[in-house]
């Protein structure tokens, strides 16, 4: 790995294109080739496409998944991309069909993590990258080291030690400007698209996903569900510009008016400086998936290893009718890293993350609602979300009992650059009526690569099966895992088979009317406009 500074330039102009970030994804881009792809890194390609499926079937009703696919649905016919649920001879524009499919991959928020100087889902990115595969008639071969190189560029974007990593958050700007980056250069790679036309293809994505962190604070909305769904529009599209020989803004990232210099640390701080690690083309193999973690609870990544502690905690605490009683427990403080305090802890000082009737959006944001959901029920499955009139005031109580707590050592392990001290835990301090004290300390998830039970295969294969088991046949589930398999023989006909179709429901659609539905009833629209 190399590792490159990145500053603002001193005047326009004075920064060779050679010597800018975005010319260096671009040449990482360029220049992958299967070969740079070891067999763990194609193994976990594979274990995402598998898990990217299982969480997108599993939201695919629900009623933002289903308004984004109904904006799918008048590009009918217009392209070869393939949509989560629909029948594979079903073909749509292949923007439409990337927006549709990331927002219910993102919708249940259980898809695969990273976190470091910034934080990620990188399987945002794979699909953009499956539209587009459909959409141009590319192997699987070609889709596995794409999506290897997207995740790549997006690990490297985000961090990976040594005070590497560009951090957006901390200027409360969104992390979809990662994602588009990635996905671009992914693109790229996969279509063998030569280094400018890569270039240019990052530097419009870049520039044009700039959003702000309001969309994860106070009444979320959907917002934060659809931002893979317009950062993958914003990729195609600058991958499209970019074929056809047009020139994005640049440098986007060093430029007197760029991202750095006018969003973050440049803005105040004209010498400011990030490093970025990236693989030299020819020498280091494509690993960075195999830094990414996956997710075995619907809920955001700092709650995992928090949520197995406080099943844990389940048999140490008093119970009435065998469940806990929450009569007798006093309060609960989880001592813990200053992101899991500030930004789903109580440290945020958002009183819509203490109150059981916000909407899911924020209470998977809630690491109060995953200790006091986890405990109250004493598992965490797919109905956790699914609140009965009954438990809500027994919720509400639980919730306002706990509170965080930001610990230094807890920070520093947060930022390790060591993978093995690197952790997103904490220590759970239950304070009982008779003021005994409960504790325990977890650093890993039990699914992460250094927890109790590391993901396998068989771990993704039973998370789809558990998550579609009433959606789809066991023999469209078969059939997927196998194309899945052989995905490297793959030629572009059979890359339709990567997104199941439902066989055992029906697909919803939306009850609203829009601007998409409103295409059948022109005339009715317009007799209601005259009223």
């Amino acid at each position: 790995m190399k590792t490159h500074i990145v500053k603002t330039e001193k005047k326009s102009g004075d920064l060779k294109k050679e010597d800018q970030l975005a010319w260096k994804i671009a040449v990482l881009a360029s220049r992958a080739k299967d070969s740079d792809l070891p067999a763990e890194t194609v193994d976990m390609v594979k274990n995402r496409i598998i898990d990217n499926a299982a969480i997108a079937l599993a939201a695919v009703n629900e009623h933002a998944v289903a308004v984004a696919r109904d904006k799918a649905l008048p590009s009918k016919g217009t392209g070869r991309a393939t949509i989560y649920g629909m029948a594979q001879g079903e073909t749509f524009g292949p923007g439409e069909a990337a927006f549709a499919n990331a927002v219910a991959v993102r919708f249940r928020d259980q898809d695969d993590t990273y976190l470091a100087a910034e934080y990620s889902h990188p399987d945002d990115n794979i699909s953009p990258l499956l539209a587009v595969a459909q959409q141009m008639g590319i192997s699987g071969r070609d889709l596995i080291r794409g999506i290897a190189v997207a995740y790549e560029v997006h690990v490297a974007l985000v961090g990976t030690g040594d005070g590497t990593g560009i951090c957006l958050h901390k200027h409360k700007v969104d992390h979809m400007t990662h994602i588009a980056a990635a996905s671009a250069a992914g693109i790229g790679a996969m279509l063998k698209l030569p280094v400018e036309q890569i270039y240019h293809a990052v530097n419009f994505a870049v520039h044009n996903a700039i959003s702000s962190r309001q969309s994860r604070k106070g009444d979320i909305g959907a917002q934060k569900e659809f931002v893979p769904g317009f950062s993958a529009e914003i990729s195609i599209d600058a991958a499209n510009f970019a074929m056809h020989d047009l020139k994005g803004p640049n440098p986007v990232y060093e430029g007197e008016d760029s991202i750095i210099r006018r969003f973050l640390d440049g803005r105040d701080d004209p010498n400011a400086a990030y490093k970025v690690a990236l693989a030299e083309p020819g020498k280091d193999k494509l690993r960075n998936i195999m830094m990414t973690y996956p997710k075995e609870h619907a809920f955001e990544y700092q709650g995992q290893a928090i949520i197995d502690m406080a099943l844990e905690m389940v048999g140490k605490m008093p119970k009435k009718s065998g469940k806990v009683d929450w009569s007798q427990i006093k309060g609960i403080l989880l001592i813990t890293s200053h992101h899991t305090d500030h930004v789903i802890g109580t440290g945020a000082n958002d009183p819509q993350k203490i109150n059981p009737d916000s909407p899911r959006g924020t209470l998977d944001h809630s690491i109060m609602f995953a200790i006091a959901r986890a405990m109250q029920l004493g598992r965490w499955d797919e109905s956790v979300y699914d609140i009965k009139a009954k438990e809500k005031e027994e919720l509400r109580s639980a919730m306002a009992k706990i509170r965080t707590e930001q610990d230094a050592v807890w920070e520093e392990r947060y930022h390790s650059t060591d993978p093995k001290e690197q952790s997103f835990g904490g220590t759970m301090m239950i304070t009982l009526a008779s003021g005994k004290i409960v504790s325990a300390s977890k650093a890993c998830a039990n699914a992460h690569p250094f927890g109790r039970t590391p993901w396998k295969r068989p771990h993704y294969v039973r998370k789809l099966e558990s998550l579609t088991k009433q959606l789809i046949s066991d023999m469209e589930r078969k059939r997927f895992l196998k194309a899945v398999d052989g995905l490297e023989k793959a030629d572009a006909a059979q890359l339709a088979g990567l997104t199941p179709r439902l066989d055992l429901i029906s697909l919803e659609t939306v009850k609203t009317r829009g601007i998409y539905t409103a295409k059948g009833e022109k005339n009715a629209l317009r007799k209601k406009i005259r009223r």
